[in-house]
């Protein structure tokens, strides 16, 4: 598990828009009802890998609130467009 909790917020959170989406997908009335099954299919797949990220996200979490894990703090260190640096 190298994820930290942002990061799977993050895919979450962009697997929650795609689902929306593709639901939109399987509604459409102008759409073939092979297109609409396929995207139905998709968004089957969509919720399971989301539920899976879901677990994940829980896990880490119950992992770092009881002390089993530790969160470490990453710094960003730019150097560009720092007078310092040139």
């Amino acid at each position: 598990m190298a994820d930290t909790v942002g990061s799977i917020v993050d895919k979450i959170s962009i697997m929650e828009l795609k689902l929306y989406h593709m639901q939109l997908q399987v509604q459409r009335s102008d759409a073939t009802q092979q297109h609409r099954d396929m995207c139905a299919q998709k968004a089957t797949m969509i919720t399971q890998q989301c539920e899976d990220l879901k677990l994940e996200l829980t896990e880490l979490l119950d992992a770092v609130i009881s002390g089993r894990k530790t969160m470490k703090l990453y710094r960003q260190f730019k150097m560009y467009n720092d007078p310092v640096y040139r």
